[in-house]
C-alpha cells in the first residue's frame, strides 16, 4: 500500500523563549517492509535542518532557532510504500529460549535484553512472564503467548496513563495506551530472555490514522519481527514504522530544550490517506 501522511506539532508559549534546541524522529526509514519515496519536514520559525543516524539507527532531525519566539511548529510530509509481511520467519527453523538468550548477550540486541527506563526485569516481572509463556521453549511461540496474554489483561484506555508511565504503574493498573501496551510487553519478553525493543509509528486505515506503538521480538533464525499487543496481532501494511529504541524514551516524535517560561501547550495532528500508485 501507498500511505500519504501528514505529521504536525505545534508550541504555543505563555511568553518568548530563545535558544530551543530539537531533534525529530519523524523520518520513516526505508528497510525490507516499507520504502520511503518521498520526505519533506518543515520548521517555524525557519531553520536549517541537520539528518543524520542515532545510536540504533534512527533517522534523526535536528535543528535550533536561537531567537525570541512564542509559537514553534513542525511539519513533515512523507510518502510511504508498505509490504505485506511474509509468513513471517514461521517458515524459518524454530529458534529456542536458549538461542534467544544467547542472542540478548551480544550486540546488536543486548541493549534490548535490559530493563530500561520503562520496563524492567525484576523478579516478579520474570515470574509473570513465566506464567504467560506458558512453559513454552519456542521463542517465537513463547512471544505469542506473551502477546496474547498482555492484551487479555489490559484494557485499552485513552488518558489512563501519560507519557512517562512506567511499564509496572500501567501493569498495575491494567490499562493503558499503545505505548503502555509495548511497554509491558517488551518487559515481559526481556524477562523471558527474549530480546524485545519498542516501535514508534503510524497506524493508517483508509478512513483514519494515527501515531501508535508496537513491539519487535528478536527470533535468532528470523531476526527481529513485529507484535502489537493493542490489537494481539502482526502488524501488516497499514503500519508504518518510523523508529526502535529501548522504550519511548529512545524514539519520541519531537523532543528540545529552551530557555524561559515553562508555561506552553502542545497540538498534535496527523492525517493519512491513500496515494495514487
Amino acid at each position: 500500500m501507498r500511505w500519504a501522511i501528514r505529521h504536525r506539532t505545534a508550541y504555543r508559549y505563555a511568553s518568548a523563549v530563545r535558544d530551543s534546541f530539537n531533534e525529530a524522529r519523524v523520518r520513516p526509514p526505508s528497510d525490507g517492509r516499507q520504502r520511503l519515496e518521498h520526505f519533506d519536514l518543515t520548521v517555524n520559525p525557519p531553520a536549517r535542518v541537520y539528518c543524520d543516524t542515532d545510536f540504533y539507527g534512527n533517522w534523526v532531525d535536528r535543528f535550533e532557532v536561537a531567537g525570541p519566539h512564542q509559537a514553534l511548529e513542525l511539519e513533515s510530509r512523507a510518502v510511504v510504500t508498505t509490504l505485506a509481511p511474509g509468513c513471517l520467519a514461521l517458515d524459518a527453523r524454530p529458534a529456542t529460549l536458549a538461542e534467544a538468550r544467547q542472542a540478548g548477550q551480544c550486540q546488536p540486541c543486548f541493549d534490548f535484553a535490559q530493563a530500561s527506563r520503562y520496563t524492567d526485569t525484576s523478579p516478579e516481572t520474570g515470574r509473570m512472564a513465566l506464567e504467560a509463556a506458558e512453559g513454552q521453549t519456542d521463542a517465537w511461540q513463547a512471544a505469542l503467548a506473551i502477546m496474547r496474554f498482555v492484551h487479555g489483561r489490559m484494557a485499552y484506555e485513552p488518558q489512563a496513563t501519560h507519557v512517562h508511565t512506567h511499564a509496572r504503574e500501567a501493569l498495575a493498573a491494567g490499562r493503558g495506551v499503545c505505548q503502555d501496551f509495548a511497554h509491558v510487553m517488551i518487559s515481559l519478553c526481556r524477562a523471558a530472555q527474549i530480546p524485545a525493543r519498542y516501535v514508534s509509528g503510524y497506524l493508517a486505515t483508509q478512513r483514519v490514522g494515527g501515531t501508535h506503538a508496537w513491539a519487535e521480538v528478536f527470533i535468532p533464525t528470523a531476526g527481529w519481527v513485529a507484535v502489537d499487543p493493542t490489537h494481539n496481532s502482526q502488524p501488516d501494511e497499514t503500519y508504518v514504522k518510523l523508529a526502535a529504541g529501548r522504550d519511548y524514551d529512545d524514539v519520541p516524535p519531537l523532543r528540545g530544550a529552551y530557555r524561559g517560561t515553562q508555561e506552553r501547550t502542545m497540538e498534535v495532528a496527523v492525517e493519512i490517506s491513500r496515494a495514487e500508485e
